[in-house]
């Protein structure tokens, strides 16, 4: 039987004296969208940075297909497939949506940023970042310049760069934050899209939108799990709904 894509064992991250995450354990499995929810300050993007690299654990372990990351950094995790997106949009707005998706091919090639002007040009990086493009819908917007996207485009230009990586694993940190209804539908459609390609971790905000993406549903309250399930477990959990979701939210 094949380890989980992604297991996290007694992971923990403190500031002075405040817990942000506790002990925190899980597994999931390849081909899987499991959606990690719970209140402001519950330590959801403070998990994603420390499954990304981006922040050192205090303690715990963290095991990506069988190999033990612990110890990695955020490049390096990215090279295994691990992947993230960012709560707040992190494109280059003087660049063309093309070329900070070229950016990212470039990257994962291993060439240095220093070379990207004359790069920029060649077929190389320039077809694979077309591709991220297409998938995302964003090809027809490929030589604007990503600064006057829209809100939902610069969303969507976000996960094309992360595509671009060759991700065995997305890392999703608020992908809908800040959309209209509109844009919201789209971006909700994008990623169910996505998901018969790549697995996801989603920290998500919008209730409509966990429950119509995810396979299952991890609860974060005061840096602890206290629920992990099916999205119709997670409705019907009287903890959930008394720490976090509410009757109206889960009606």
């Amino acid at each position: 039987m094949s380890p989980p894509l992604l297991h996290v064992e007694g992971l923990a991250k403190s500031f002075g004296a405040l817990a942000v995450t506790d002990d925190v354990s899980f597994s999931m499995d390849e081909g899987r969208l499991v959606a990690l929810i719970g209140p402001n300050g519950a330590g959801k993007t403070t998990l994603i940075d420390q499954l990304s690299g981006a922040l050192k654990s205090d303690a715990g372990r963290i095991s990506f297909a069988g190999l033990d990351i612990s110890g990695l950094d955020m490049p390096a995790r990215a090279e295994l497939g691990l992947v993230r997106s960012f709560q707040i949009a992190a494109v280059l707005p003087e660049y063309s949506a093309l070329e900070n998706v070229a950016l990212a091919v470039q990257a994962r090639s291993g060439s240095s940023f220093r070379f990207f002007t004359s790069a920029s040009r060649e077929e190389r990086l320039n077809s694979p970042a077309r591709a991220a493009l297409k998938r995302v819908e964003l090809l027809a917007r490929a030589s604007e310049p990503a600064g006057g996207l829209s809100h939902g485009e610069k969303r969507a230009l976000e996960i094309a760069i992360a595509i671009a990586l060759r991700p065995r694993l997305l890392l999703l940190d608020e992908p809908f934050a800040g959309l209209g209804s509109d844009e919201t539908r789209a971006g909700v459609d994008l990623v169910r899209a996505l998901k018969s390609e790549y697995s996801m971790l989603l920290v998500e905000h919008d209730m409509d939108a966990v429950f119509a993406l995810a396979d299952e549903i991890g609860v974060l309250v005061s840096g602890r799990l206290i629920a992990w399930g099916a999205p119709e477990a997670i409705r019907a959990n009287a903890r959930v709904r008394s720490a976090y979701l509410g009757e109206e939210a889960l009606a």
